[in-house]
């Protein structure tokens, strides 16, 4: 079961620990590219800020984004500007978000996210944590995958396991940090005589895999060569 108040609470903690950092930065760093392909630092900057809006409409039972379109013209409309106005909207959006997640609400409800996707309202939070977690290592500002909180990193390959089980096009998985293991890609049932591929790694880099931030070393795969993942 997802505890969306301790969730809550970690989106605050993994936020603060992102403005402090951003708070570092100058002007110059925001236009400087980020680790996404065609985004400067201020887009990622951006939508965040502009997700934690978007996940507000979720919660209030409003549509996450007008269009496709607008979301991305508000990024880009939000990405040039400098970094006191990019801290302002940060910390502000996060507080509409942090207000929003702290109605009285059915945290049990079926809400609609983008491209028809849904999930249970309480899971909300979880997604907001991801955001601001994955889009901090983005910046390329000193905050890496191994510096992810524990729990965060294990749910979150939880998560995008659970995401990919089932795609036809990644082969029967078994992921596995030798401790612990999650299942994905095709049932072994409809893989037939293919064998199960078995990815073996550190937390942080199976995470950086499943999430395609696989920047340096890879998991290693037994069984066949490491399975390519959708994009998200």
């Amino acid at each position: 079961m997802n505890d969306h108040v301790r969730d809550l609470a970690s989106v605050r903690d993994a936020t603060e620990r992102l403005l402090t950092a951003v708070a570092a930065l100058d002007n110059a760093d925001v236009t400087e590219p980020s680790r996404l392909p065609g985004w400067s630092r201020g887009h990622v900057l951006a939508h965040l800020a502009r997700n934690a809006d978007a996940l507000v409409n979720v919660l209030e039972g409003r549509p996450m984004y007008s269009s496709g379109q607008a979301r991305d013209a508000e990024i880009e409309r939000d990405a040039p500007r400098p970094l006191k106005a990019q801290l302002v909207d940060l910390r502000d959006s996060a507080a509409r978000f942090q207000e929003s997640g702290a109605a009285p609400a059915d945290w049990s409800r079926t809400v609609e996210l983008r491209n028809g996707v849904t999930d249970s309202a309480a899971r909300v939070p979880f997604r907001r944590w991801i955001e601001v977690e994955l889009h901090h290592v983005d910046l390329g500002i000193g905050y890496e995958l191994e510096d992810l909180p524990e729990e965060f990193t294990v749910r979150e390959i939880a998560f995008l396991a659970d995401r990919f089980a089932g795609h036809p096009e990644v082969p029967s998985t078994r992921v596995t940090d030798g401790t612990r293991a999650w299942s994905t890609g095709r049932d072994p049932e409809d893989a037939g005589d293919a064998p199960e591929v078995t990815v073996t790694g550190p937390p942080p880099v199976l995470l950086g895999w499943l999430a395609g931030r696989r920047e340096g070393s890879a998991p290693s795969a037994e069984g066949g060569p490491l399975p390519a993942l959708p994009p998200l």
